[in-house]
């Protein structure tokens, strides 16, 4: 059942009853005392404001025993439907579970929960934080309960609801898969609450709900409780994004189409340098529209915001050093948001926050610098910031004696730090691949933070006026409020194994083709099968069109094919033959050789720096491997170091010369890089490239080619006057084809696709020894108790004794590859690595991630549908295994080059596999357990230890 709501708040409790009947009010005053009598009422004392309907419907739904998906924006206190489920299971005297999808969320929830309700009826557990566990009332991450199903935990004993707040997570690709494995394998006694965003497929989602967990009612509120309206910055000037139009319609701000129709016929700067002559009245034009429409700098944003009754902001950069540049340029401008008595509020609160954290760490974390700036108003907030300035951060907004923080989207993702307003620097970010726009979806949740309910009358969401811009497409991002909630859903080896033990396979099976990712494939089977019918009618069409009086044009057509099929055969054939000529000669680059790069971005004179070799060609050197073939690390004569790929050398290359690299280079040093560059053209710069000489075509010789040309000169069809017309129509009916049947491998691909996914993979954990039949053997109880990303991999170090002897530091740097993911660029330079048994047995893990990595090709179970073992990251061992040796902060973040922020983070995560691993690990004659607790000891000190969020 589904229920939409945009009444707003209030309009129920106003309905008046002086005009009723006697009868009528006999009626509604038992109705009101039979209200009075529920669970609702007496919750609802609890709050000094009313409730929504919206709120009322999905609690009166939880009372008589139906589970919820309640979606609604952003701040509009859907959490008030959680926090009534875990009303009603303490009245019952029953569990109720509050998961989150982040640790700051938990951190968050548990402390309101526990304003509430006491802190001996409220717990919390996370991956690094155990708190009063078995109390009635636990806040968790998703992952804590889908481990603690799988184990089949006795603290589930008694639970009678399950919250899942930001349900619309599992449309998340790395971690979405844990929301689905909950609600699949929650016990049917429990009562489900999903919180989600607004999405335009609540209903199908409620669908599924219903399939799965029985009677669940939706209900949708559109409703904003404090109304949002939309700005563009533009000059010293604020535009409405909007105009009312007629029939109260919304119509784009004319003043903001004029102003980019404007600016798109402004003549750039490189039309003038090409001297085209400008009258003076068009040079008054121009400096008259430069004057109204620039981009202001960030102190500018924050100072008309501030005139205009607009902080507390935030402003969303979607780069941390951006985020961190916006804080040093306002404290430049001397820009000072807080009067003295607040300052003095702040500085008391952060020393109090800060005072576990040594005087010698504080300097290294930039302390006095961050102080600063949050004494005068002003703060950044990114994942690379240490947890507990980021709470900090978040304290002070809340409290309002911080009114401008720059933040990454990461801030968005449901942490409780409502703004008056919200600005958007750009409207494009970098997905991890390139430069998109941000979508209707990003849009709204980035929006969502502006205004602070019971608070503020309105919000206020502001992008800056950028070159180029297209109001339209902006007033598209704002008017579409929703977005589509698509399942992430891939079985794992850890889900396997477990599944297999609770239900055998048949049962894992049928479980898994209940996921929502399986239910929205089925769904989507239904449109393809009606263009398959599109396309038949169409393909009878086209095959009329195309007869020839004179013989069958289907078969001439199709020797027409085959001949140019073969002649690109061959043309390929050709490019793999270079390819590979090419990748043997790379092969035999050494370090200091100076080459010629035939073509791409960076042709010309280079020197390799590092070869490149893939897994297993470096001759016991292992850096950065590849598995598509070398791609060595090169200077360029232009002073750039970067990583070519195998696309740079269509032909081979040979070294020109041979050049000594000094050992005090330094890639990132321009001064180190400008002299190399320099010693790189005197020595070679003469020198010129060979040029790469012309084969004889294989096609020339080729006697299936002469064979089709010989056939299609002697077919009747060939000599009719339309053949050229026909074959026009011939192609268009085998290009529809040839679309159809891909259509009908999509239906019969999209059917039983988790299913088939699930078979492969046990399959091959049959083959090791995972798996018999519906027998979990010892190894495939180890891997049930390893969870991520590179569970497979783990169990299989474990199996192998690679970690056996290792001291806890070297442990630790081991343990740090199967969760480390680095954020830098392909072309660094290859990782530093303990020496000795550490970098053994690191060398080992990448064998072994090798070997797996050919049985899954085997098996065809890959990497790029989300499942799969990934290459293990070497890039945090060194970090890891300084930190665990007992080395300073400032030390071990000088040599990792990284944020402490992400320090803590890969710390945290490293610690929680480890704990894993010393359970997981064999009990006797095994070293790993003992030496896996000492590296958990050695990594939880300083920073890492006093961060309480990870």
């Amino acid at each position: 059942m589904i229920v939409l709501l945009s009444v707003r708040p209030g309009t129920l409790e106003s309905t008046m009853t002086e005009d009723l009947s006697p009868a009528e009010r006999y009626a509604a005053a038992r109705q009101r005392a039979a209200e009075q009598a529920t669970a609702l009422a007496a919750f609802r004392e609890m709050y000094e404001f009313g409730l929504d309907p919206f709120q009322i419907e999905s609690c009166q739904a939880l009372e008589a025993g139906k589970g919820v998906l309640v979606a609604a924006p952003t701040g509009s206190g859907k959490t008030i439907v959680g926090e009534f489920a875990v009303h009603l299971a303490l009245q019952q005297g029953r569990k109720c579970f509050y998961t989150t999808p982040i640790k700051a969320l938990s951190n968050q929830k548990y402390a309101d929960l526990c304003r509430r309700y006491g802190t001996d009826r409220v717990g919390l557990l996370t991956g690094d934080n155990s708190v009063n566990s078995d109390a009635p009332v636990v806040v968790m991450t998703t992952e804590v309960l889908r481990n603690m199903l799988y184990a089949g935990s006795q603290t589930l004993t008694g639970l009678g609801y399950v919250v899942m707040d930001e349900v619309h997570y599992l449309s998340d690709r790395f971690r979405g898969a844990v929301w689905e494995e909950v609600i699949i394998h929650l016990p049917e006694s429990v009562t489900l609450v999903s919180l989600s965003a607004t999405v335009s497929n609540a209903e199908e989602f409620g669908d599924w709900l219903d399939t799965v967990r029985g009677d669940t009612q939706v209900i949708v509120s559109e409703h904003r409780p404090v109304p949002l309206f939309q700005h563009v910055l533009a000059g010293r000037r604020m535009y409405d994004l909007f105009e009312e139009a007629e029939g109260h319609k919304r119509a784009v701000n004319p003043d903001l189409t004029r102003m980019a129709r404007l600016e798109a016929s402004r003549p750039s700067y490189q039309d003038r340098r090409r001297g085209r002559a400008m009258k003076e009245a068009d040079r008054e034009r121009e400096r008259r529209q430069r004057s109204r429409i620039w981009t202001p700098s960030r102190p500018e944003v924050i100072e008309r915001l501030d005139a205009e009754g607009l902080l507390p902001a935030i402003t969303f950069i979607f780069s941390r050093a951006a985020c961190e540049a916006a804080v040093q340029q306002c404290l430049y401008a001397g820009l000072r948001l807080n009067d003295e008595d607040a300052r003095e509020r702040v500085r008391s609160l952060v020393e109090e926050r800060t005072s576990s954290i040594p005087a010698e760490d504080l300097h290294v974390l930039g302390y006095y610098e961050w102080l600063e700036g949050l004494e005068r108003g002003i703060a950044a907030h990114h994942a690379g910031m240490l947890p507990t300035f980021k709470e900090v951060v978040e304290e002070l907004f809340v409290r309002g004696l911080v009114k401008a923080v720059f933040a990454t989207e990461t801030l968005a993702l449901g942490i409780n730090m409502p703004a008056r307003s919200v600005v958007l620097e750009k409207l494009v970010k970098w997905n991890g691949e390139q430069h998109a726009d941000i979508t209707p979806g990003e849009y709204t949740q980035l929006t969502g933070r502006a205004g602070r309910r019971g608070i503020d009358v309105e919000g206020h969401a502001v992008v800056l006026w950028q070159r180029g811009m297209n109001p339209e497409h902006l007033a598209g991002l704002a008017g579409t409020r929703t977005y589509p909630l698509r399942s992430s859903f891939k079985p794992s080896y850890n889900m396997a194994v477990n599944l297999v033990e609770q239900f055998g396979r048949h049962r894992s099976r049928e479980l898994l083709e209940t996921s929502f990712a399986q239910f929205q494939a089925d769904k989507s089977v239904v449109g393809i099968s009606r263009q398959v019918q599109r396309n038949e009618e169409g393909l009878d069409g086209y095959k009329a069109s195309m007869t020839c009086h004179l013989g069958d044009f289907e078969e001439y057509a199709r020797l027409r094919r085959e001949l140019k099929d073969r002649e690109n055969e061959l043309a390929r054939q050709g490019v793999n033959q270079r390819r590979a000529e090419a990748a043997v000669a790379l092969e035999k680059l050494k370090p200091g050789d100076v080459i010629h790069v035939p073509t791409g971005k960076y042709a010309g004179l280079a020197l390799v720096l590092d070869p490149g070799l893939p897994a297993g060609r470096s001759n016991g050197h292992r850096g950065f491997e590849h598995h598509d073939g070398p791609r060595p690390l090169v200077l360029t004569a232009e002073r750039q170091v970067k990583r070519l790929a195998s696309m740079d050398f269509p032909v081979p290359v040979e070294a020109l010369e041979r050049m000594r690299i000094p050992k005090s280079f330094n890639p990132r040093s321009p001064q180190s890089r400008r002299d190399l560059a320099s010693a790189l053209r005197t020595k070679a710069g003469h020198i010129p490239p060979e040029r790469a000489r012309k084969k004889r075509s294989q096609a020339t010789d080729d006697r299936q080619i002469a064979q089709l040309r010989k056939a299609i000169r002697a077919h009747p069809c060939h000599g009719c006057d339309d053949r050229e017309d026909h074959a026009r129509w011939a192609e268009r009916y085998h290009r529809l084809l040839r679309d159809t049947s891909q259509l009908e491998r999509r239906i019969e691909g999209r059917t039983n696709t988790i299913a088939r996914t699930f078979d492969r993979i046990v399959a091959l954990l049959t083959e090791m020894d995972y798996l018999r039949g519906d027998e979990v053997t010892e190894h495939g109880k180890r891997l049930a108790r390893l969870y991520g990303e590179l569970d497979l991999l783990a169990s299989e170090c474990l199996r192998e004794g690679v970690w056996e002897g290792l001291s806890p530091a070297e442990l630790a740097a081991c343990v740090s590859a199967l969760v480390y993911e680095s954020r830098a660029a392909d072309d660094a330079m290859a990782p530093k690595l303990p020496s000795g048994s550490a970098k053994a047995a690191l060398g080992e893990t990448v064998r072994i991630w090798g070997r797996l990595d050919a049985l899954e090709e085997d098996f065809r179970i890959s990497q790029t549908e989300g499942v799969g073992q990934r290459e293990p990251d070497l890039g945090f061992a060194w970090a890891a295994y300084m930190w665990a040796s007992g080395k300073g902060l400032d030390e071990v973040l000088r040599e990792a080059e990284m944020p402490a922020g992400d320090f803590v983070r890969w710390c945290k995560q490293v610690i929680d596999v480890l704990g894993q691993i010393s359970a997981a690990a064999p009990r006797e004659g095994s070293t790993v357990p003992k030496n896996a607790r000492k590296a958990v000891d050695g990594l939880l000190r300083g920073v890492v230890a006093y961060s309480s969020v990870g």
